[in-house]
């Protein structure tokens, strides 16, 4: 919080909700956005509920509420839209084997609920579901900002130098950060990789053919510059 000016970063507003008082019902309230972006042909996915909740209590839910949970979100993605949400991403990174299992009874495409380094089908008590997982491999803005000399000076040039041709780059993004308070390094980010010949593609077109997709575990660990555990890929194995 102090490393990142947390307040100023996405404001005292949107740090208490949820909280210390009831968030507001973004989908509903905001879902000419979520419209707009399925008609410029956007994938749209789900991510939470209650993200607060999910990002706090997720060890403990049972199969019931984690499957509330996620049929609440979808409701609302189709009450918006009209469609679907293709695939999912777990708050805050951060999902259990129950939430993997309650997961694959819905029709997403993928699922991005993880960190790691290859595009993997994640394998759950000897057993390799069919929902392919694409993980996130890049720091996010809030963990590098104020370590080892990055700042928002150097701060785009810090995050291209990560990215390979030759491996998976995947970054998340947060609307609070990229899209409000931090939209002009963000947009100049973009242009900084266009001139390097980079682009961006939905999540989806970098899935490979099924059998060319390995099984791997999902763990937990602790990553620098963020608070808590995140789930992490495990090393890849041929699943069951």
């Amino acid at each position: 919080m102090r490393r990142t000016k947390a307040t100023k970063l996405y404001g005292w507003d949107i740090l208490l909700k949820g909280a210390f008082w009831r968030g507001p019902l973004i989908g509903k309230n905001l879902g000419h956005f979520f419209k707009a972006a399925a008609s410029e042909g956007h994938e749209l996915g789900l991510h939470a509920w209650d993200h607060y909740r999910w990002q706090t209590h997720i060890e403990s839910m049972e199969g019931e509420e984690i499957r509330r949970q996620l049929v609440q979100g979808v409701d609302v993605v189709q009450e918006c839209t009209g469609t679907s949400p293709v695939c999912s991403a777990a708050p805050a990174w951060r999902t259990t084997e129950q939430t993997l299992l309650e997961k694959a009874k819905f029709p997403f495409r993928y699922n991005s609920d993880c960190r790691g380094t290859s595009i993997f089908y994640p394998v759950v008590e000897g057993k390799t579901l069919s929902q392919p997982q694409i993980p996130t491999t890049l720091p996010t803005f809030d963990e590098v900002l104020g370590r080892e000399g990055v700042d928002e000076e150097n701060y785009n040039e810090y995050l291209i130098s990560l990215m390979k041709p030759e491996s998976l780059n995947v970054l998340t993004i947060h609307a609070e950060v990229e899209g409000i308070s931090c939209l002009g390094l963000f947009q100049g980010f973009l242009q900084q990789l266009r001139r390097q010949e980079g682009h961006l593609v939905p999540l989806g077109e970098l899935l490979p053919l099924g059998d060319q997709i390995s099984g791997a575990a999902i763990g937990r660990q602790r990553v620098k510059g963020r608070e808590g555990w995140l789930s992490v890929q495990q090393g890849d194995r041929e699943g069951k």
